[in-house]
This record gives C-alpha cells, structure tokens and sequence, in this order.
C-alpha cells in the first residue's frame, strides 16, 4: 500500500491531511476514483482538506460543480451506477436534506430493487457538528438520519489514523456510504504511521482505553475528551473509552461485551438528545447486557436547541469535560 508522504508530511499528519491522502492513494491505485463537490478543486474545498490534489490528477478527475446538492449527487449516483467511484463532497451534513431524494430514494435502493444487478459505490463526505460560530445552518449533526435508511452505511471517525483507513475502505466498497467528518478535528495532529492496517475498519469498533469500572461509548471529538478523563480519574477509576468508528453497520458485540465487563455505561456524541444516535446505542447494550448492568445507561448529548451564532451561547449547547467526568464519577457510585 502507498503511503501518504507525497501529501502530507512523514513524521506528523493532520485529520484533514489523512483524507486527503487517503482519496490520493485511492484515485492513484484505480482510475475509476475521481473527486468532486463545491470549490474542491482550484480552492481545496472549504476547509482546505482537498487541496494539492487538482494539481497531480487533473480537471478531468478532481472536478468543481454547480452550487446544487440535488444535482451533483444524482450526477455522482449516475457515475456510481455507470462504473465509476465517485467520491462527492457535500460541505457541510447541513446541505444533506438538498440530497436525500437522491441518497435516500436512489443510491440506498438501486441495488435492492434490480435484484443486485446494480450497485452504487459512491462515497459522500461531509463535515459536522459545533465550531467557530458556524450558526443554525452550518452546525449540525445529522448522521443519525442517514443511520435510519436501510441500504445506506454511515462513518464517523474520531482520528487520523482511522480517517485514512476508514475513509479507504468506503471508497472500496460496493454500498453507498455517507462519511462524516467532525470539523473540530481537522487539524488533529497524530505520529501513527499509514500502514495496511489501517484499512478494514468498516463495521468493526475500537477499544481506544482499557477499563473495568465504566465504559464511555464516544464518536467523534469526545473519544480524545473521553480518553484525557479517563487518565484524569486513574488509577481511582479505570475507564474504558469505545469508538464504534462506523454508526452503521454497528459492532453490537464488542459494545455489548464492554457493557458487560464494565456494568456501566454512558454515551457521549454531539447530536440531540432525543432519537438520536445515543439512544440507540443505548437500546443495543440494553438489548444485550440488560442483566449486567448495575445502573440505567447514561447519555450525554447536544441540548434540544437551534444552534446559537454568540460566541459565548455555542460552548452551552454540548457537553463538556465537566460534565463527562460527573457523569463518569456519579454512575461509579462517587
């Protein structure tokens, strides 16, 4: 397998510097892989995260489209559906609702409903959730939606690393998949080298830290807040952080495994609250651990409210390190 040093530095990678040496390496290895989205091409995409690739493959294959999220996923859907693999870029999951006719009704039923005869390999990146006052438009997390569509697969890394490896192995895949891209983590920095294991990751969870006292199920940017509570409390508590990586397919067995060694639980993710993807989370352990739990499943999530624009109002919509180390201290007994 190639390694991302021709974009992005040896020793030290960014988040945003493994997608876009993952999408390299993919476009490199088959001609059938091209990139396209707003201002991905001569800009680099709005967070820089694909820029440099237009100048090694081309217009041809790293292609800017018209402001129309309707529009460039049918067209991805119909390149998908023609041979190719496209890999589109939406800017932000709060411009997915311009494209769930085409996500939802199209590229999640094609393969069903032709009896296999068709498959869609596309793979829709986009970014989510609270940052630098981005507002009530551009702050979202939405990827519990795109959880409830039967035919579609959802990713939601929370490193480098598995940004790679996760976002190699959508591309390779014959499903639809929607990867979303925790816009906080983007200057992420990590040492961990690119290697083969970092692919084949989809539908398989991580124990990111060993525990037996509490388990902390966390997507996105609360595994790292997770992890430096959990050195926080050792050795008083020992807390195991789990990252499912992939929200769909889930890896039922090992949460529920963890569930059962720790006997507490508690989930952290930056959606609502309610029908979220915590809740379900939550239904799973209780499906499968239900006599092993020594108390209720806690959830920690965004406050039911419109994302605020103030400064000092947007920090109050997610939980914070406080609040995960009072929940974690509270379900252990204090």
């Amino acid at each position: 397998m190639s390694t991302p040093t021709e974009i992005a530095a040896p020793a030290t990678y960014t988040f945003a510097e493994a997608i876009r040496a993952a999408i390299a390496d993919e476009m490199r290895a088959d001609p059938k892989v091209f990139l396209m989205g707003e201002d991905v091409a001569a800009r680099g995409g709005v967070f820089n995260v694909t820029e440099g690739l237009l100048a090694e493959f081309g217009e041809l294959r790293v292609r800017d489209t018209p402001i129309s999220e309707a529009a460039i996923t049918a067209a991805a859907i119909g390149a998908a559906i023609g041979g190719m693999r496209p890999v589109l870029e939406i800017m932000f999951n709060d411009f997915l609702p311009l494209a769930l006719d085409q996500l939802v009704n199209e590229a999640a039923k094609f393969h069903y409903m032709t009896g296999g005869q068709i498959t869609v390999p596309i793979t829709v990146r986009t970014s989510y959730g609270i940052a630098r006052s981005g507002a009530a438009h551009h702050s979202q997390t939405l990827y519990a939606w795109l959880c409830h569509v039967p035919g579609l697969k959802v990713v939601a890394p929370s490193n480098a690393l598995d940004a790679y490896g996760l976002l190699r192995d959508s591309i390779r895949d014959e499903s639809p998949v929607v990867f979303f891209e925790d816009k906080t983590l983007y200057q992420q920095a990590t040492t961990h080298p690119f290697e083969e294991r970092a692919t084949d990751r989809l539908g398989i969870a991580n124990v990111v830290r060993p525990g037996r006292d509490v388990t902390v199920i966390a997507i996105g940017r609360f595994v790292s807040m997770a992890v430096a509570v959990a050195e926080e409390l050792a050795p008083d508590l020992e807390v195991e952080v789990v990252d499912p990586r992939t929200l769909f397919p889930l890896d039922d067995e090992l949460l529920v495994s963890s569930a059962k060694k720790t006997q507490r639980v508690i989930i952290a993710e930056s959606g609502v609250r309610r029908f979220g993807v915590a809740a379900e989370l939550a239904a799973r352990i209780y499906e499968g651990a239900f006599d092993f739990l020594d108390a209720p499943v806690e959830r920690l999530a965004a406050r039911e409210v419109v994302i605020p624009f103030s400064p000092a109002l947007e920090p109050e919509v997610l939980p914070t390190q406080d609040d995960l180390r009072h929940a974690i201290v509270g379900l252990a007994g204090g």
